[in-house]
């Protein structure tokens, strides 16, 4: 599994490179914030969800600290999809939410 690290991700959002980050934390977690443009598919509901991703694209999976965005991308990698996890979560997350 490929990783990246919060400070690359921020990195490239600046340089306003497009980046496809799908947020596997639950609904009320990302109420308290994530990151611009970041789309929400719990990882509970990643498996019935994956058709809507486009296998042409790559994504970045978040979670709080690594662990779930990990499986999700693990699961998701299996599947077909390109996918690569962001370490340490959005506790590690230093950049703007919304």
């Amino acid at each position: 599994m490929r990783e990246i690290s919060p400070k690359e991700v921020e990195q490239k959002l600046n340089d306003r490179i497009v980046m496809n980050i799908i947020d596997v934390r639950e609904t009320e977690e990302v109420a308290e914030g994530k990151i611009p443009g970041a789309v929400n598919i719990p990882l509970g509901l990643i498996e019935y969800r994956k058709q809507e991703l486009d296998r042409s694209k790559e994504y970045v999976m978040v979670c709080r600290s690594g662990g779930r965005s990990g499986r999700a991308a693990q699961y998701l990698e299996s599947q077909g999809y390109r996918v690569v996890n962001m370490t340490g979560g959005m506790l590690e997350w230093e950049g703007t939410t919304e």
